[in-house]
């Protein structure tokens, strides 16, 4: 673990939070400054910097981990829905670089969530550029 990380100073226990759940390799704990009612972060114990750095087994535990909990929030909390979010980066609002999974319940109910669309679904983009991006990645995985 990172000397100078938040989250590993969370799962250390070093540092305060509201534990939801933890196995041997993650830990679930509610965040600070929620987006919705329930949202909560999953991480991995073991220190990786983004998605990029994560190794595979942890990040399918992080990923069974928020299943598991979105089903609680769905049942528990009474949750419409369910957002899972990562961010990779500081341009993709990643802050804390430490990997994490946000677990984010979405209501109907608009005053138990403050969390909007960062752009409209739905809206067509350039047909042309879509099919190069797909062709540029495609080829870059082949």
């Amino acid at each position: 673990m990172s000397d100078q990380c938040l989250f590993c100073g969370i799962v250390a226990g070093d540092l305060p939070s509201v534990r939801v759940a933890e196995d041997d390799s993650t830990y679930a704990f509610m965040d600070i400054s929620p987006a919705s009612d329930g949202h909560l972060l999953v991480v991995p114990k073991r220190h990786s910097k983004d998605l990029l750095e994560i190794e595979a087994e942890d990040l399918a535990a992080v990923s069974v981990a928020a299943q598991r909990i979105a089903k609680a929030a769905v049942g528990v909390l009474g949750a419409d829905g369910v957002n899972l979010l990562n961010c990779c980066g500081a341009d993709a609002w990643q802050t804390v670089f430490h990997f994490h999974l946000h677990v984010i319940p979405r209501y109907a109910d608009k005053a138990k969530e403050r969390l909007v669309l960062p752009w409209t679904p739905g809206v067509p983009g350039d047909t042309d550029a879509i099919a190069d991006w797909g062709k540029r990645l495609s080829a870059a995985l082949d």
